[in-house]
């Protein structure tokens, strides 16, 4: 799990036994039941027998370095944002993931797909995530660079063509450019030809680069015609911009009753429509790219959640190269229970690298 910061050794440092052991039973009763926790009701929780007022005043330390709060006009505390991230940092003991729920992540996201589709594999791992978490289950994966299955040219008429690509992952590009002048009908066949032998199995980045080290193989197979169609079909294949990352999202219905409960239904909606503006998301991925395992981000520590409150654990998938391609994760309350949540986030993730290698492989 990645660590957002370094605060959680400070604190520790400023915290006697005593006092970690109160917080880290408010913060689990919180987790638990999403309220306030009272001096009374932590008292009765510890281990060891201290009176209400003992635990007032631990409590009152608490408070004092921005670990707990009071909500409103309540008489008990709930942990700050700054609070749960110390917690999570320092005090989280992470659950297994059981073999019921793994046999059941495992069964429904390889059961998806059968015609290869990978899209359709991550809105399963998706639904999943959401029905285990009974939160929204997000999946983000960034413009496909995947190696190309199929690629060939179509004359449209007598001035242009279209430069059709299918990669590995079911993805279709379809791109119009002009035609050299004087091009023979032929050109074109070979042209795909030239390009199924050469190329299909690389990336686009890689068939632009292996085309520029082909000189000797041109020159032998093609005329100066055909090769500067080669050149002109990949070409504009490649410049067809940055795709829009795929975004899915499932079980909002889980954050709208939670939000309702809580009067932050405006705020959830607000969420709702970043995400489908797609604000954020490749900056969200990059900094899950850059971790080394999961991720937990809580409220305001990412621009993209911090006005709905929610928090957001997410774990990076790979293609066949330990590249990181997307990330699955969760969205829900700041008060997830996280212990159990984070180590499935990180389970479905492993499970959809291993699917997408397998798909490749075949």
């Amino acid at each position: 799990m990645n660590k957002e910061n370094n605060q959680g050794g400070d604190f520790l440092g400023a915290l006697n036994a005593r006092s970690q052991e109160i917080f880290r039973r408010l913060v689990q009763r919180y987790l638990d039941t999403g309220e306030p926790v009272g001096s009374r009701q932590l008292s009765r929780l510890l281990d060891t027998s201290l009176s209400p007022a003992s635990v007032r005043n631990v409590m009152a330390d608490l408070e004092d370095l921005g670990l707990i709060a009071a909500p409103h006009t309540s008489a008990g505390r709930a942990p700050t944002e700054q609070g749960l991230r110390f917690f999570v940092d320092a005090m989280l003991e992470l659950g297994a993931v059981n073999p019921a729920e793994r046999t059941r992540i495992t069964k429904q996201i390889e059961g998806s797909a059968t015609g290869g589709n990978i899209e359709e594999l991550l809105e399963e791992a998706s639904q999943v995530l959401s029905g285990l978490s009974h939160g929204a289950g997000l999946v983000i994966a960034a413009k496909s660079d995947a190696a190309l299955r199929h690629i060939e040219f179509v004359r449209l008429d007598a001035s242009t063509a279209m430069a059709v690509l299918v990669s590995a992952d079911g993805h279709v590009e379809n791109r119009v450019f002009d035609l050299p002048p004087g091009l023979e009908a032929g050109a074109l066949v070979r042209a795909s030809n030239f390009l199924s032998h050469h190329i299909v199995g690389r990336t686009l980045a890689e068939a632009r680069e292996q085309f520029e080290g082909q000189r000797a193989a041109q020159e032998a197979e093609l005329d100066s015609l055909t090769a500067g169609l080669v050149k002109a079909g990949l070409a504009t294949l490649s410049s067809g911009g940055e795709r829009s990352p795929t975004l899915i999202v499932r079980g909002r219905a889980n954050l709208i009753d939670d939000a309702m409960a809580s009067e932050d239904l405006d705020r959830v909606r607000q969420l709702f429509d970043e995400l489908e503006s797609k604000r954020g998301i490749l900056d969200l991925l990059s900094q899950t790219e850059n971790a080394q395992g999961v991720r937990i981000f809580i409220g305001s520590e990412n621009k993209l959640f911090s006005l709905s409150g929610s928090s957001v654990i997410l774990s990076p998938f790979r293609d066949t190269g330990e590249n990181v391609v997307g990330a699955v994760g969760v969205i829900g309350p700041t008060r997830l229970n996280y212990s159990r949540i984070v180590p499935v986030v990180d389970f479905t993730a492993n499970v959809v690298t291993e699917l997408i290698g397998r798909r490749h492989r075949r």
